[in-house]
């Protein structure tokens, strides 16, 4: 068994079919079909169901899938550090993040990085957190910023709290406030004209679960909306939205007012693999992460508290 075996065989099994798979490889099929023939031989069990429409895994193939992506996944980042460690001035950070992250903590994490480290390589996944840590487990991410976790995938993960963030409601700074007092209950949210989020978005089962937990039918007059559009079609004043304090920042355009009865919040954490040695880019991608939430935490003011955890080792 050898890596470009390994290679070969996780480049079939993702897009289900040899022909493909060897274009994405730059090899001829028949050297791709003799190096994955070879790796069933040498393991004694066929790993693909081969068929005119398309290949799909055996049993024995999804049971090696996992394996091959994380011993590439090493080899990989045995290859970076080595790199790293010779003086080539050379890396690769993997990070992924939530759509409401990527339009505030994110990009300024990105942008101070890149000033700092031109030479290191970045490479970003917007997705959910579920979808983040499955990424992560397969190898294909070196750090993932989730806003939720599953206490199932601890002993895979360090997962690093790094923020406690309230939601807030937001509204056009061009229209009357939503109320003149200082907090909003969830009941009276409920009358306003809402902009709900995609049902893809950990923030919209947050916010759904709160409003049946209290018995109460939201208005809702769109749903559906992405993170950009949502804030969008509030600085409009086409209704009113419930988002993390974070996406506030810099945003004239939009007023807030904090929630009671209840207070919703959630807890921003950085998560890596448990089993893999960070590299050097990716600690530094790591410290300056956790410096980028300190100053969040302090422009945001009450709405954000940093989480009670160690620093990101």
């Amino acid at each position: 068994m050898n890596l470009e075996q390994l290679r070969s065989f996780v480049e079939v099994a993702r897009v289900g079919n040899f022909t493909q798979a060897a274009e994405q490889l730059h090899l001829a099929q028949p050297s791709l079909s003799r190096q994955i023939s070879s790796l069933e031989q040498d393991l004694g069990a066929e790993l693909f169901h081969r068929a005119r429409a398309g290949s799909t895994l055996t049993t024995a193939g999804e049971s090696l899938l996992p394996l091959a992506r994380r011993m590439l996944a090493d080899a990989d980042s045995v290859r970076r550090e080595l790199n790293e460690l010779a003086g080539l001035q050379r890396g690769r950070v993997r990070l992924g993040a939530t759509p409401t992250l990527c339009i505030s903590l994110v990009a300024e994490v990105l942008s101070t990085f890149r000033a700092a480290h031109p030479a290191i390589e970045l490479h970003l996944s917007e997705q959910g957190s579920r979808r983040l840590l499955d990424e992560l487990a397969a190898g294909e991410l070196d750090l993932a910023l989730i806003t939720t976790s599953d206490s199932s995938s601890a002993e895979r993960f360090t997962v690093t709290p790094l923020l406690v963030e309230e939601l807030v409601v937001i509204s056009s700074a061009g229209a009357q406030p939503v109320t003149s007092r200082a907090a909003i209950g969830l009941a009276d949210v409920a009358t306003l004209p809402q902009i709900v989020f995609s049902s893809t978005y950990d923030l919209r089962s947050t916010t759904d679960a709160a409003f049946q937990a209290a018995g109460l039918t939201p208005e809702v007059i769109l749903e559906g909306a992405e993170m950009d559009a949502v804030l969008r079609f509030v600085e409009r004043g086409l209704g009113v939205a419930i988002v993390p304090a974070m996406v506030l920042i810099d945003r004239p355009g939009l007023r807030s007012v904090r929630l009671d009865s209840p207070t919703l919040t959630r807890t921003i954490s950085l998560a890596r693999p448990s089993d893999v040695a960070p590299t050097a880019a990716v600690q530094v991608m790591q410290r300056t992460i956790a410096t980028t939430a300190t100053a969040f935490a302090a422009r945001a003011g009450a709405t954000m508290r940093l989480a009670a955890a160690r620093p990101p080792s």
